[in-house]
């Protein structure tokens, strides 16, 4: 018989006193095996939180339910004490061929979340422009996705979840698909554009470089039934570069999380 492996304590850090998205009970089977159960979790306003764990666990079940797109069996997610439904999202999916809608062009598929928002068509103008202008965007945008190099479309993804400025932004391994290049570029922008906006992030990576380089929080979850094994900080100051990666705190940071999730793989 296998000897218990002693569980290590869940680290505690330290939050702003107000939390912009609370989990409470959430709950979801699959095919009567149990993915989660009356799991809690709470977002800080503003922060950027990387969600990794064992395969299986169930990262991108989680972010789907908390936004809203895949239904909990029981629980409630609330953002400010309100449902989903009332809190503008956005939402970067891993798979950008069958994100982008590519019978529209680039242009208008970054325009297209605007529609359904309350402004004029100045409004909306100025504010792809803005947008682009942050991105320091050169592409031609009047092509067709299908016309674009995957890194292309995935830009023009993360720009049309950006458009609608969001209070949440959702990031299923949006960069696993690319190549290193690009990768880096995206995740650079990325950086840049969200700097001062207050965005509530989540970000689902199977990369624990990039979960801790993008983070100010990783948190890290178990084996099924999955539970938060641990939350741990990294403060480091942005915007972060190659050379964040060989400072003590990354590397301190990212072999404790190693050593977490090595342990719930084993477990």
């Amino acid at each position: 018989m296998r000897a218990a492996t002693k569980r290590v304590p869940v680290v505690d850090v330290a939050r702003p006193a107000v939390d912009h998205v609370v989990v409470k009970g959430l709950c979801k089977a699959f095919n009567g095996t149990t993915l989660y159960a009356d799991f809690d979790l709470t977002l800080a306003r503003g922060s950027f939180v990387s969600v990794f764990g064992p395969n299986g666990c169930g990262k991108s079940t989680l972010i789907n339910m908390i936004a809203g797109i895949l239904p909990m069996d029981r629980g409630s997610v609330l953002f400010d004490g309100r449902p989903v439904s009332q809190t503008r999202i956005g939402y970067v999916f891993q798979n950008y061929r069958e994100a982008v809608f590519p019978w529209l062009r680039a242009i208008d598929n970054i325009r297209y979340p605007l529609n359904f928002l309350p402004l004029s068509k100045a409004e909306r103008e100025a504010r792809v422009e803005a947008l682009l202008a942050s991105f320091d965007v050169k592409l031609d945008l009047n092509r067709y996705p299908y016309e674009m190099s995957g890194g292309q479309q995935q830009l023009v993804s993360i720009m049309r979840a950006l458009v609608v400025d969001p209070q949440v932004l959702f990031l299923d391994e949006p960069f696993s698909a690319l190549d290193y290049e690009m990768t880096l570029f995206l995740r650079d922008r990325l950086q840049h554009v969200l700097e001062g906006r207050g965005v509530t992030s989540l970000l689902v990576s199977h990369d624990l470089d990039e979960a801790v380089f993008m983070a100010d929080e990783v948190l890290l979850l178990t084996r099924r039934p999955t539970t938060v094994a641990a939350r741990i900080a990294f403060d480091a100051p942005r915007p972060r570069t190659a050379g964040t990666t060989v400072t003590a705190d990354f590397v301190r940071v990212k072999a404790e999380c190693l050593e977490i999730f090595q342990r719930e793989v084993r477990r």
